[in-house]
């Protein structure tokens, strides 16, 4: 058993005020005992779409550089939610998640596969594709506290995704976000609940609140929480910067799903 925690940020397209808020929360986190500490999606840099890719950087770059810094310092396990990481083309970046060891060494890298491409209205409208190439394969990091499926954002709607993860042997499964408030007031928790019921896992939903930098991205829903595997949520952010802390016991992931199989999904 050990102790988790999600970070809900407003990030903006200030880059050192961002890793100042990243550095100030997860010191707190691990002041108070956690162990593995997520940072939601586009921890570093929130501005206008246009800027990912001409700002994008290397997975060796300063950002994985600070977080793997932090890990190391702080001895956790650490999520970089999401960053613009280098894509193939100038003209496009990646939305990828690095997951680091207490060693500050890089576990796993995700980058995601399910892009942000809707017209739901005025208000809500992104494509995503546009200055963002897809990731094509799912990942499980392998760590001392578990095995942790990593996804971002808009792949929480895509169920199938994380009956991968699972099969690919993860227990807990991070879903760093940017939610819009239009969809996340409705949408947020009743999906992280249905994957967490559905893959019988925790899941950790760090998360961006409010407004940010980007005039096409409408304001951020927030509500970080985490989920256990019986679907119940453990520990939920208020609003505004700040942290929810929640035990993370993955004995009560095998009896769940010893007391309840799901014929062929692990």
């Amino acid at each position: 058993m050990f102790l988790a925690a999600v970070i809900q940020l407003s990030s903006t397209a200030d880059v050192d005020r961002n890793l100042g808020a990243v550095e100030t929360l997860v010191g707190r986190a691990s002041k108070y005992g956690a162990s593995l500490v997520a940072t939601p999606e586009h921890v570093n840099f929130l501005g206008p779409a246009v800027d990912r890719a001409r700002r994008a950087e290397p997975l060796d770059g300063p950002t994985c550089q600070f977080f793997a810094d932090l890990a190391r310092r702080h001895g956790i396990v650490l999520l970089l939610g999401s960053f613009n990481e280098s894509g193939s083309t100038p003209e496009r970046c990646r939305n990828t998640s690095v997951l680091f060891g207490r060693d500050g060494a890089v576990l796993a890298i995700y980058r995601k596969i399910h892009l942000f491409d809707v017209d739901y209205s005025d208000s809500v409208r992104c494509l995503e594709s546009k200055t963002v190439e897809p990731g094509d394969r799912t990942v499980v990091g392998a760590t001392d506290l578990g095995p942790i499926g990593l996804s971002v954002c808009y792949d929480l709607r895509f169920a199938d995704l994380y009956r991968r993860l699972v099969q690919e042997g993860a227990e807990i499964l991070c879903v760093p976000a940017a939610f819009t408030m239009q969809t996340g007031r409705d949408h947020w928790r009743p999906l992280l609940q249905a994957r967490a019921i559905e893959c019988q896992s925790y899941v950790l939903a760090p998360a961006q609140f409010g407004r940010h930098d980007d005039p096409g991205l409408p304001e951020s829903f927030g509500r970080a929480m985490i989920v256990d595997p019986w679907g119940q949520v453990v520990a939920t952010a208020s609003d505004g910067p700040g942290i929810a802390l929640a035990e993370i016991d993955l004995d009560r992931v095998a009896a769940i799903r010893r007391a309840i199989p799901v014929g062929g999904y692990y």
